[in-house]
């Protein structure tokens, strides 16, 4: 991802619990602030609760741009940011998935349950295939994906998925890394998919 795109756009996987660790919240809050800064777009899943919440609240604190992708029934809900700089309304998390990514230069996964664990798998998966060609950098607060980490390290000794897939993904401890993270990143394009099956 080059930053010196004028609409660079970051698609952030977070949680809506807002029963979890403060820590998880510091991190999500930080992040916001840190991408505003860099003046990167935020796109979302539109959330007002927990981390999801906890970065627009911090994107949006130092100006900036967040999108929020939110499925009908969650507005209906009221589970919606009602301060982001846009919100589009989608008909269902499948669809609200295809347009985070497609409107999106690169991904940073911050700590969550079943929806950001399938979300992040799903960006993994599209990268193995050449699909979706941006970084991909997880957030590693309090240690949390250190289980998936390891899975995916048995995966490929496994065989499952091949020693270059471990490029696919990047890992950092603090928000302000993921810049960094983006920038190191090694470069993947959709050749990938010659080796996404051995």
């Amino acid at each position: 991802m080059s930053t010196s795109k004028p609409h660079s756009t970051v698609c952030v996987y977070a949680a809506s619990s807002a029963a979890v660790h403060p820590e998880y919240h510091d991190a999500a809050r930080r992040l916001g602030v840190f991408l505003a800064e860099q003046k990167l777009a935020i796109m979302y899943g539109g959330g007002a609760y927990g981390l999801m919440g906890a970065l627009a609240d911090g994107a949006l604190s130092r100006g900036g741009r967040v999108i929020g992708v939110l499925p009908s029934f969650m507005k209906e809900l009221e589970w919606g940011h009602s301060g982001l700089t846009e919100l589009r309304l989608v008909e269902d998390m499948r669809t609200r998935k295809q347009e985070l990514l497609a409107g999106s230069d690169a991904v940073v996964a911050l700590p969550g349950g079943s929806g950001t664990l399938d979300e992040l798998l799903e960006a993994v998966s599209l990268k193995r295939l050449g699909l979706f060609l941006g970084p991909i950098v997880l957030i590693n607060t309090r240690r949390y994906y250190d289980p998936l980490l390891q899975l995916m390290d048995t995966a490929i000794a496994e065989r499952f998925m091949d020693e270059r897939h471990r490029s696919i993904w990047q890992v950092v401890r603090e928000p302000e890394q993921v810049l960094e993270a983006f920038r190191s990143a090694p470069p993947w394009s959709a050749d990938a998919r010659k080796f996404a099956t051995r």
